[in-house]
Parts: C-alpha cells; sequence; structure tokens
C-alpha cells in the first residue's frame, strides 16, 4: 500500500512544478567555432541559423524589453592564415524566407548566382564580387546586410555589434558569405542571439512547451486514476497491469522531462543536454515498452497462456533492437537542436525505425487473429469481448497513423522552406496524443477492480469455457431411467488428453 501512496507523492510533486513553471514564457543561442565557408554556386557560405520569429512589440532594442524580438550579433569574429593581400567584402546577411528572391540573380535568363557576375556588372545591377540583392517589397529595409573586410597584415576582421530587431512574424534565416576566391581558409566564431518576445525558445518548439505542460497533467490525471484504482485491488493485480504501470510512469516523467527541457532553453537560450537525453531516453524506453506490452497482449499473456514460450528471446530481440534504433534517432534529432529545420534525421536513421515498426503492427495483429480463434474455440466469451475491443482500437490507431503519415509527407513535400513553421509543432504533438488515447484505452480495458482477475491466466480445467456463457446452461441433461442403472453396463475411466497445453506448446514453437 505505501508504494502507491510514494507514487501519488511524487506525482503530485510533478504537478505542483508543472503549475509553478506555467509562469514561465516561450531564439535561443547560435554559437559558432571555427565554422569553415562552403562553396555555394559561386559564393562561399556559412549557416547561421533558422528560426521561426514573431514580431516584436517594441520599436526599439531593448535588452530587458519583455516584447522585444530581435537577432543580436556578438563577436562575430573571421581568421584567416594568408594574410599577405587585401580581401573583399564578408557579408551577414539576414532575410525572411519569403524575401528569399532578393539575394541573389541571374542575368539574361541565366543561372542565378549570388555573387554578382561580369555580366551583372556590365547592365549596372551590382558590383562585381559583391553579394546580389534588392530591397523587400513589404519592407525595403529588409533583407539586412552589413560587411566587414581583412586590411593587408590583418589576421582576423571582426562585425560591429548589432542588434536587428524583428517588426515582422516570419522565419528568418542567417548566412555569412563572401565571393573572394582567396578567402577559402577563413573560419568563423563568436556568437548570435535569436529571441522571440516572450523567450529565447525558438518559434517552432514555443507550442511545443505548452503542449507538453498539458500533456504532464494529463499523465499525472491518468496516473492518479490508475493508482487509485492500483492501492485499492493490488491484491488482484496481475503482471499485465504491473507492465501497464510502468508505461504509466515512464511517460509521466518523459512529459515532465520535455517541459523542463524546452522551459530551461526558453530562460537561457541554451540547450540543457543533460535534460534532453533524460528526455529522449525515456521517451524511447516508454514506446518500447508500450510496443512490447501490446505484442504480448496480442499473443495472449496473462490472459490465455502463462509465458510466451519460446517466442520469449524472439520479442526480447525485437524490442531492442527498436530501442537501438529509435534511441539513435531521436539523438540526431533533439539533442543540441537549436534551429527551427525539420526533418533533419537522415533517411538511413528514420527508415530502421518505420521498418521496425512496420514488423511490430504485421506480428501484433497476426498474433490477435490466433488469440481471437483461441478464445472462440474455447468459447471464453468474456474474454473474446475484451479482446474485440482491444482489436478494433488497435486497428481505428493504425488507420489513423496510416493517414496522417501520408499527411505529414504531403506537409514536407509542400513547406521545402519552413513556411508553415508556426503550424509544424502539431505533426510530433500528433504522435503524442495517438499514443496518449491508446494507453487510455488500453488502461480503461484492464482497469485493476475486483474482478479482473477472472480476465487472467487460469490453469483450471474450467477454464476452457467462460463462466459468464448462458448459452450453456440451455441445454438441459436428461436424467437416466432408475430401471436401467443396474442393467448399464460398468462406465470406463476417460483419459483426459492435455491437448490444449501441448497444442500451446507446440504455437510456441511454430508461431
Amino acid at each position: 500500500m505505501s508504494r502507491p501512496y510514494k507514487s501519488a507523492a511524487v506525482l503530485g510533486a510533478i504537478c505542483c512544478m508543472w503549475v509553478f513553471m506555467c509562469s514561465v514564457v516561450e531564439g535561443s543561442v547560435h554559437e559558432y567555432k571555427g565554422e569553415s565557408f562552403v562553396s555555394k554556386g559561386n559564393a562561399f557560405v556559412v549557416h547561421g541559423g533558422s528560426e521561426g520569429i514573431y514580431s516584436s512589440a517594441a520599436s526599439n532594442p531593448s535588452e530587458s524589453g519583455k516584447g522585444d524580438s530581435y537577432i543580436r550579433f556578438e563577436k562575430i569574429t573571421f581568421r584567416r592564415t594568408n594574410t599577405n593581400f587585401s580581401s573583399g567584402l564578408i557579408h551577414a546577411v539576414v532575410f525572411e524566407v519569403e524575401d528569399r528572391e532578393t539575394i541573389g540573380g541571374s542575368a539574361y535568363g541565366g543561372q542565378r548566382a549570388v555573387c554578382c557576375t561580369a555580366d551583372l556588372a556590365k547592365l549596372g545591377v551590382c558590383s562585381q564580387g559583391e553579394i546580389i540583392h534588392r530591397p523587400s517589397a513589404k519592407d525595403p529595409r529588409w533583407p539586412y546586410i552589413f560587411s566587414v573586410s581583412f586590411s593587408l597584415d590583418e589576421s582576423t576582421a571582426r562585425l560591429p555589434s548589432k542588434i536587428v530587431m524583428v517588426t515582422r512574424t516570419g522565419m528568418y534565416n542567417l548566412y555569412f558569405m563572401h565571393c573572394d576566391t582567396n578567402l577559402q581558409d577563413v573560419v568563423v566564431e563568436g556568437k548570435t542571439i535569436w529571441k522571440n518576445p516572450t523567450g529565447y525558445l525558438p518559434g517552432r518548439m514555443a507550442p511545443l512547451m505548452n503542449f507538453f505542460g498539458f500533456m504532464s497533467l494529463a499523465f499525472v490525471i491518468l496516473g492518479f486514476f490508475w493508482f487509485f484504482q492500483y492501492a485499492r485491488n493490488w491484491k488482484e493485480v496481475f503482471p499485465l497491469q504491473n507492465c501497464i504501470t510502468m508505461v504509466i510512469t515512464l511517460g509521466m516523467f518523459e512529459m515532465a522531462l520535455w517541459y523542463f527541457d524546452y522551459a530551461e532553453f526558453n530562460e537561457t537560450g541554451i540547450r540543457p543536454t543533460g535534460t534532453t537525453l533524460w528526455a529522449v531516453t525515456f521517451g524511447t524506453v516508454k514506446r518500447t515498452v508500450a510496443r512490447l506490452i501490446i505484442l504480448m497482449v496480442s499473443m495472449g499473456y496473462g490472459v490465455v497462456r502463462p509465458t510466451l514460450g519460446g517466442l520469449t528471446s524472439k520479442v526480447i530481440m525485437l524490442g531492442g533492437t527498436f530501442f537501438l534504433a529509435s534511441e539513435v534517432l531521436e539523438l540526431v534529432e533533439n539533442v543540441g537542436t537549436v534551429s527551427d529545420l525539420s526533418g533533419k534525421a537522415r533517411l538511413f536513421l528514420d527508415l530502421p525505425v518505420a521498418l521496425l515498426d512496420a514488423f511490430f503492427i504485421i506480428w501484433i495483429f497476426k498474433s490477435l487473429s490466433a488469440t481471437l480463434n483461441k478464445l472462440q474455440a474455447r468459447r471464453m466469451m468474456g474474454k473474446l469481448d475484451m479482446y474485440r475491443k482491444f482489436t478494433n482500437a488497435l486497428a481505428v490507431a493504425v488507420i489513423v497513423s496510416v493517414g496522417w503519415i501520408c499527411y505529414e509527407l504531403y506537409f514536407k513535400a509542400h513547406d521545402i522552406y519552413n513556411e508553415q513553421w508556426e503550424n509544424a509543432w502539431i505533426i510530433p504533438a500528433f504522435w503524442q496524443v495517438l499514443s496518449f488515447s491508446l494507453l487510455c484505452i488500453i488502461c480503461a480495458v484492464w482497469a485493476p477492480s475486483q474482478s479482473a482477475m477472472r480476465y487472467a491466466y487460469s490453469a483450471d480445467l474450467n477454464d476452457e469455457f467462460d463462466k459468464d456463457d448462458s448459452s450453456l446452461t440451455l441445454i438441459k441433461p436428461s436424467p437416466l431411467p432408475t430401471k436401467d442403472i443396474r442393467s448399464a453396463p460398468e462406465a470406463k475411466p476417460v483419459q483426459v488428453s492435455n491437448v490444449s497445453s501441448n497444442g500451446d506448446m507446440e504455437e510456441d514453437k511454430t508461431e
């Protein structure tokens, strides 16, 4: 009894911390540690960051102003090793994604170039060797460009410290560019600070902080009701319900850690690596355990069979493989991520997780079909009805998942430049809501109660038939005539073969 109450106390503390941190608000610090320029077309560039930024509520820059949105340049320094010449200009270019066509141009309909070519210089559009740009139609002050160059014998050149105020909501990009082929060894050092009106969290991530706050509360509520039932009926609890308890606990820790991760990121502008690692790990463990539980339930574990038999090693191997693939993918996606760029994970990391998920689904429904047939053959109507509800819920979840995957592919295919960044948070949030909904259904079906043990596995022979099956009482056995009792031949003992047990063992070997 004490264990559930301790868990309830921990949940209460998490809930209080959640309420307290809701008063915390929604940029980030981008550090450059010797970043090298890369050739892109006829220009050399370093990507300085991309973030969704909401419009500033202030007209003048103010570090303490809560309503300010800005990009601040701090100690941006360019270093080179060859100091025997004066260089061309090195530019810092800040532009909103809708103004991307204002950077670069082409002469006579030719290939688009970022650096001014000889043909464009003849047309008087630009000066040869400089960045081509023109004012934005929405705001002539944009794109924002400022420059610095190396003088003879100088090994370093520093951009002036500046604050670029953001007065229009959009996805902003920063690139350092130059057109001088002699500056191929130049590297960038320093940092830029990107701020939204209410904090340093990038715009695409800002709604996720509130979302994980609400999900933390939802898990606390679910955990409260589950642990309450668990404490009331702890003598009737069977192993499957202990597994569900572990999933709920992992889910509560995962949601709380994600919320704390985003809240600290929002406050400091630096993503906390430790918290992110723990959030990723708890989430991966939860997803792995949840899939294994669904698979074991589908096989009838704890309901029509006491163990998985020869399938145990295969189930553990599948779960371990899924955990490793999912953990690597989540680490690449989240640890240290500060830019609002979706879909950064490589295909070779995303593909194994998708294939393992597909394998889980196929195995689950194949096992469910076998379990349903077994329950129907044994006329266990109560368990059969429970499994049919579970099967219907899984089928709906799979159909919805496939539909959402199609929408996600469509969304990413039509949002190459992340122009829909304000709605991008819905995609990861949906998967959390779907898994939570399925967990709620499982909790409702297998909730601890005084009669829960009637759905657990029983080795009694009477378990071959469901006690609530009223159809068994419709046939009334007719009594033998008394006069035939003495003349009736002696009944031979009937051997009861352990067909069901052997059948289960054979299924364990071949399934």
